[in-house]
């Protein structure tokens, strides 16, 4: 196994859309009944946007990551775009944050990492890498996802299980002395899986201006069922790469902060490979699949409820469009 990576987090932030989505609400909508989508989706409620554009909300998670981390804005050196939709096709993500925060003429670095829900999980291993280098010394991670804009309400199984948020991290490189850093990174993609979970449209092969382009080509599509099989399947060797003994419990990982992809996807981390239910963060009842900004939410969560301490392992778990799964292991 590679040495460890000296990543240290010293800030974390959360936007939170205002307004509040009942399953009553959603249910009205895509004709199930709101205890069926808290029975088979495992959520309650969730947030949608009222309004704010995702540069505005990454932006909003950004301050208070920087507040956290006692930073000024303008001491960064790069902010990456870690999220799974995009607020528009060009210019990068990146560079609207770096605009709603002020920073338009700074000249900061600014790029973006799109691996679907996985986004904010390959942004922490690359930034990793990139402190290590010393290319970089102060990093801002981003990850600001709507996806309500693009909901089939004709699929209540997907349509009841989404949500808006932002959560954003400042990571450096870590101080002599402490213990922080990366200590795993594994990232395994399978195309085979590519129509699973999709979007079609917004690209060039079905341009919104094209004659040939359907409105239901940019609206969200997933095969829930066929994601959740491959994923079993290919799940034991992925996470035995990740860390020989991971696929049969948690060892000596404090706390487990994995994607907030379903109820059943959350059920099977105990059931399957003896994940310590206790030792496992959720916040998937009351703010549904946040897609790249789920993992980082939940992370804040954790943090600002005291569940995560300096110096306690953890481990960053999820999978995402492609068919992707990863996964991070790291020392706080």
């Amino acid at each position: 196994m590679p040495a460890p990576l000296p990543l240290q987090f010293v800030g974390v932030g959360c936007h939170l859309p205002a307004r509040v989505v009942t399953n009553e609400e959603v249910a009205a909508r895509c004709g199930v009944s709101a205890s069926w989508i808290e029975k088979n989706q495992g959520v309650r409620e969730r947030r949608w946007v009222d309004g704010e554009t995702a540069s505005e909300m990454g932006a909003s998670a950004a301050r208070e990551a920087l507040r956290d981390a006692d930073m000024d804005p303008a001491d960064l050196d790069l902010i990456l775009n870690c999220s799974g939709t995009q607020e528009q096709a060009i210019p990068d993500g990146a560079a609207l944050v770096q605009r709603a925060l002020g920073l338009g003429d700074s000249g900061i670095a600014c790029m973006s990492l799109h691996v679907t829900c996985l986004s904010f999980v390959a942004g922490v291993d690359v930034a990793a890498s990139l402190l290590a280098t010393g290319r970089y010394q102060r990093i801002l991670l981003v990850s600001s996802d709507i996806s309500s804009c693009a909901l089939d309400w004709s699929r209540a199984e997907t349509c009841s299980l989404f949500g808006d948020l932002a959560a954003a991290a400042v990571v450096i490189r870590t101080p002599e002395g402490e213990p922080s850093c990366v200590h795993a990174a594994r990232f395994e993609t399978y195309g085979d899986g590519a129509d699973f979970t999709t979007i079609p449209g917004g690209g060039t092969r079905r341009h919104p201006n094209a004659t040939h382009t359907r409105f239901e080509d940019n609206l969200f599509h997933m095969d829930g069922r066929r994601v959740f099989r491959m994923v079993l399947k290919k799940a034991p060797a992925f996470l035995e790469a990740l860390q020989p003994g991971l696929s049969r419990g948690l060892g000596d990982i404090r706390l487990l902060v994995p994607h907030q992809a379903s109820r059943l996807a959350l059920h099977a981390h105990a059931t399957r490979y003896g994940f310590d239910e206790t030792r496992t963060a959720a916040t998937l009842d009351r703010l549904g699949n946040c897609v790249a900004a789920s993992i980082p939410a939940t992370l804040y969560e954790a943090v600002r409820a005291g569940r995560i301490a300096r110096g306690d392992k953890i481990l960053l778990l999820g999978t995402g469009a492609g068919l992707s799964m990863g996964g991070v292991i790291l020392t706080w």
